[in-house]
């Protein structure tokens, strides 16, 4: 574990163990590496690949010529890269590493051909970057998360790659995020089928304005969706870490006077309101259920391997690089 100003990182899955702001630990999480493999159902902390969100039906209908079945675990859907997605695998850190001038920790991890059914080899690498800010009087701690993979190793050309973090966050002493204002910065999401695979359509979330907040109760509004910031598909980069980073969402909560800005150079985001949220008891820590946690996850379009009309935003081949940048910004005030 890699201890530094606010933030603890795991090399199982890269994952963010601790997010601090005064003293108050934001993200969920468990005190050691074997809880997070016994219990972490909810995907804790952990960077996800090689496809986060969803891919239908468990299969790649078409890469190199022919298509790939991909482990079914959610649904008749594959979810998270799969049973054993890059978020439960162990990755070689935290290397001490300069990173753009500024000091930073490095995670790498090669993912093998065929790991989960996914053609190619393919080199990892997740950068964390921390930062203090100061403006207008107020301290913030700042997250700067860089992902990378590249496709080596012969005989395959192109594979697929779709990465997130998947920190849940929790802003209050409470046990759920009851009472936590949120503002999105879009409301066009993908139309989904009761699996959580896109229909076609983007439409207007109902309830939802963009930039205008709203404020989450106990059960609703119940949320696990695909907002789409950038609606010009073919727009959209392998590599996004050049685009402007946006910021994608906002929340507030009154209790702790907790802030929390979440950005992105990535074209859409899942934002997820912890409703199958169920661990138990252990390390210390009370049992966490519904909405104990939400997430907001930085990524490309859901299902978008599957999808013509999106799948250059997913499709790595040899000698390109697939990139994007997450940036986590939080004060109290």
């Amino acid at each position: 574990m890699s201890s530094s100003k606010a933030f603890n990182f795991l090399p199982l899955g890269a994952i963010i163990q601790e997010f601090n702001v005064k003293g108050r630990n934001i993200v969920q999480g468990f005190p050691d590496a074997e809880l997070y493999k016994q219990y972490n159902f909810p995907y804790f902390g952990e960077t996800i690949g090689r496809i986060a969100n969803r891919v239908k039906d468990a299969k790649i209908d078409e890469l190199n010529g022919k298509s790939y079945q991909l482990p079914v675990n959610n649904g008749p859907n594959s979810l998270h890269g799969g049973d054993k997605g890059w978020g439960k695998r162990e990755f070689e850190g935290p290397l001490e590493v300069d990173r753009n001038g500024k000091p930073a920790v490095l995670f790498k991890y090669t993912s093998a051909d065929n790991e989960e059914g996914y053609p190619g080899e393919v080199e990892v690498k997740v950068w964390y970057t921390q930062e203090k800010e100061q403006a207008d009087g107020i301290e913030k701690d700042v997250l700067y998360i860089e992902f990378e993979a590249e496709l080596i190793g012969d005989g395959i050309n192109e594979t697929a790659v779709n990465m997130t973090n998947h920190s849940y966050f929790i802003l209050s002493d409470g046990p759920t995020i009851t009472g936590t204002e949120v503002t999105l910065a879009s409301n066009q999401y993908q139309v989904v089928d009761s699996g959580g695979i896109p229909t076609g359509p983007i439409e207007e979330y109902p309830g939802v304005t963009a930039n205008k907040t709203f404020t989450l109760g106990k059960t609703e509004p119940d949320i696990d969706d695909c907002f789409i910031v950038n609606t010009d598909s073919a727009s959209i980069p392998i590599d996004t870490r050049n685009s402007p980073i946006q910021k994608l969402a906002s929340f507030y909560h009154p209790d702790s006077k907790i802030h929390l800005e979440i950005s992105s150079t990535e074209p859409a985001f899942q934002f997820y309101t912890g409703k199958y949220i169920d661990v138990p008891a252990v390390g210390g820590l009370a049992a966490r259920g519904s909405r104990s946690g939400f997430c907001v996850e930085p990524s490309r379009y859901v299902n978008a391997v599957n999808s013509p009309e999106h799948k250059s935003q997913v499709l790595l081949k040899k000698g390109e690089k697939y990139g994007s940048r997450i940036v986590y910004r939080a004060w109290q005030a």
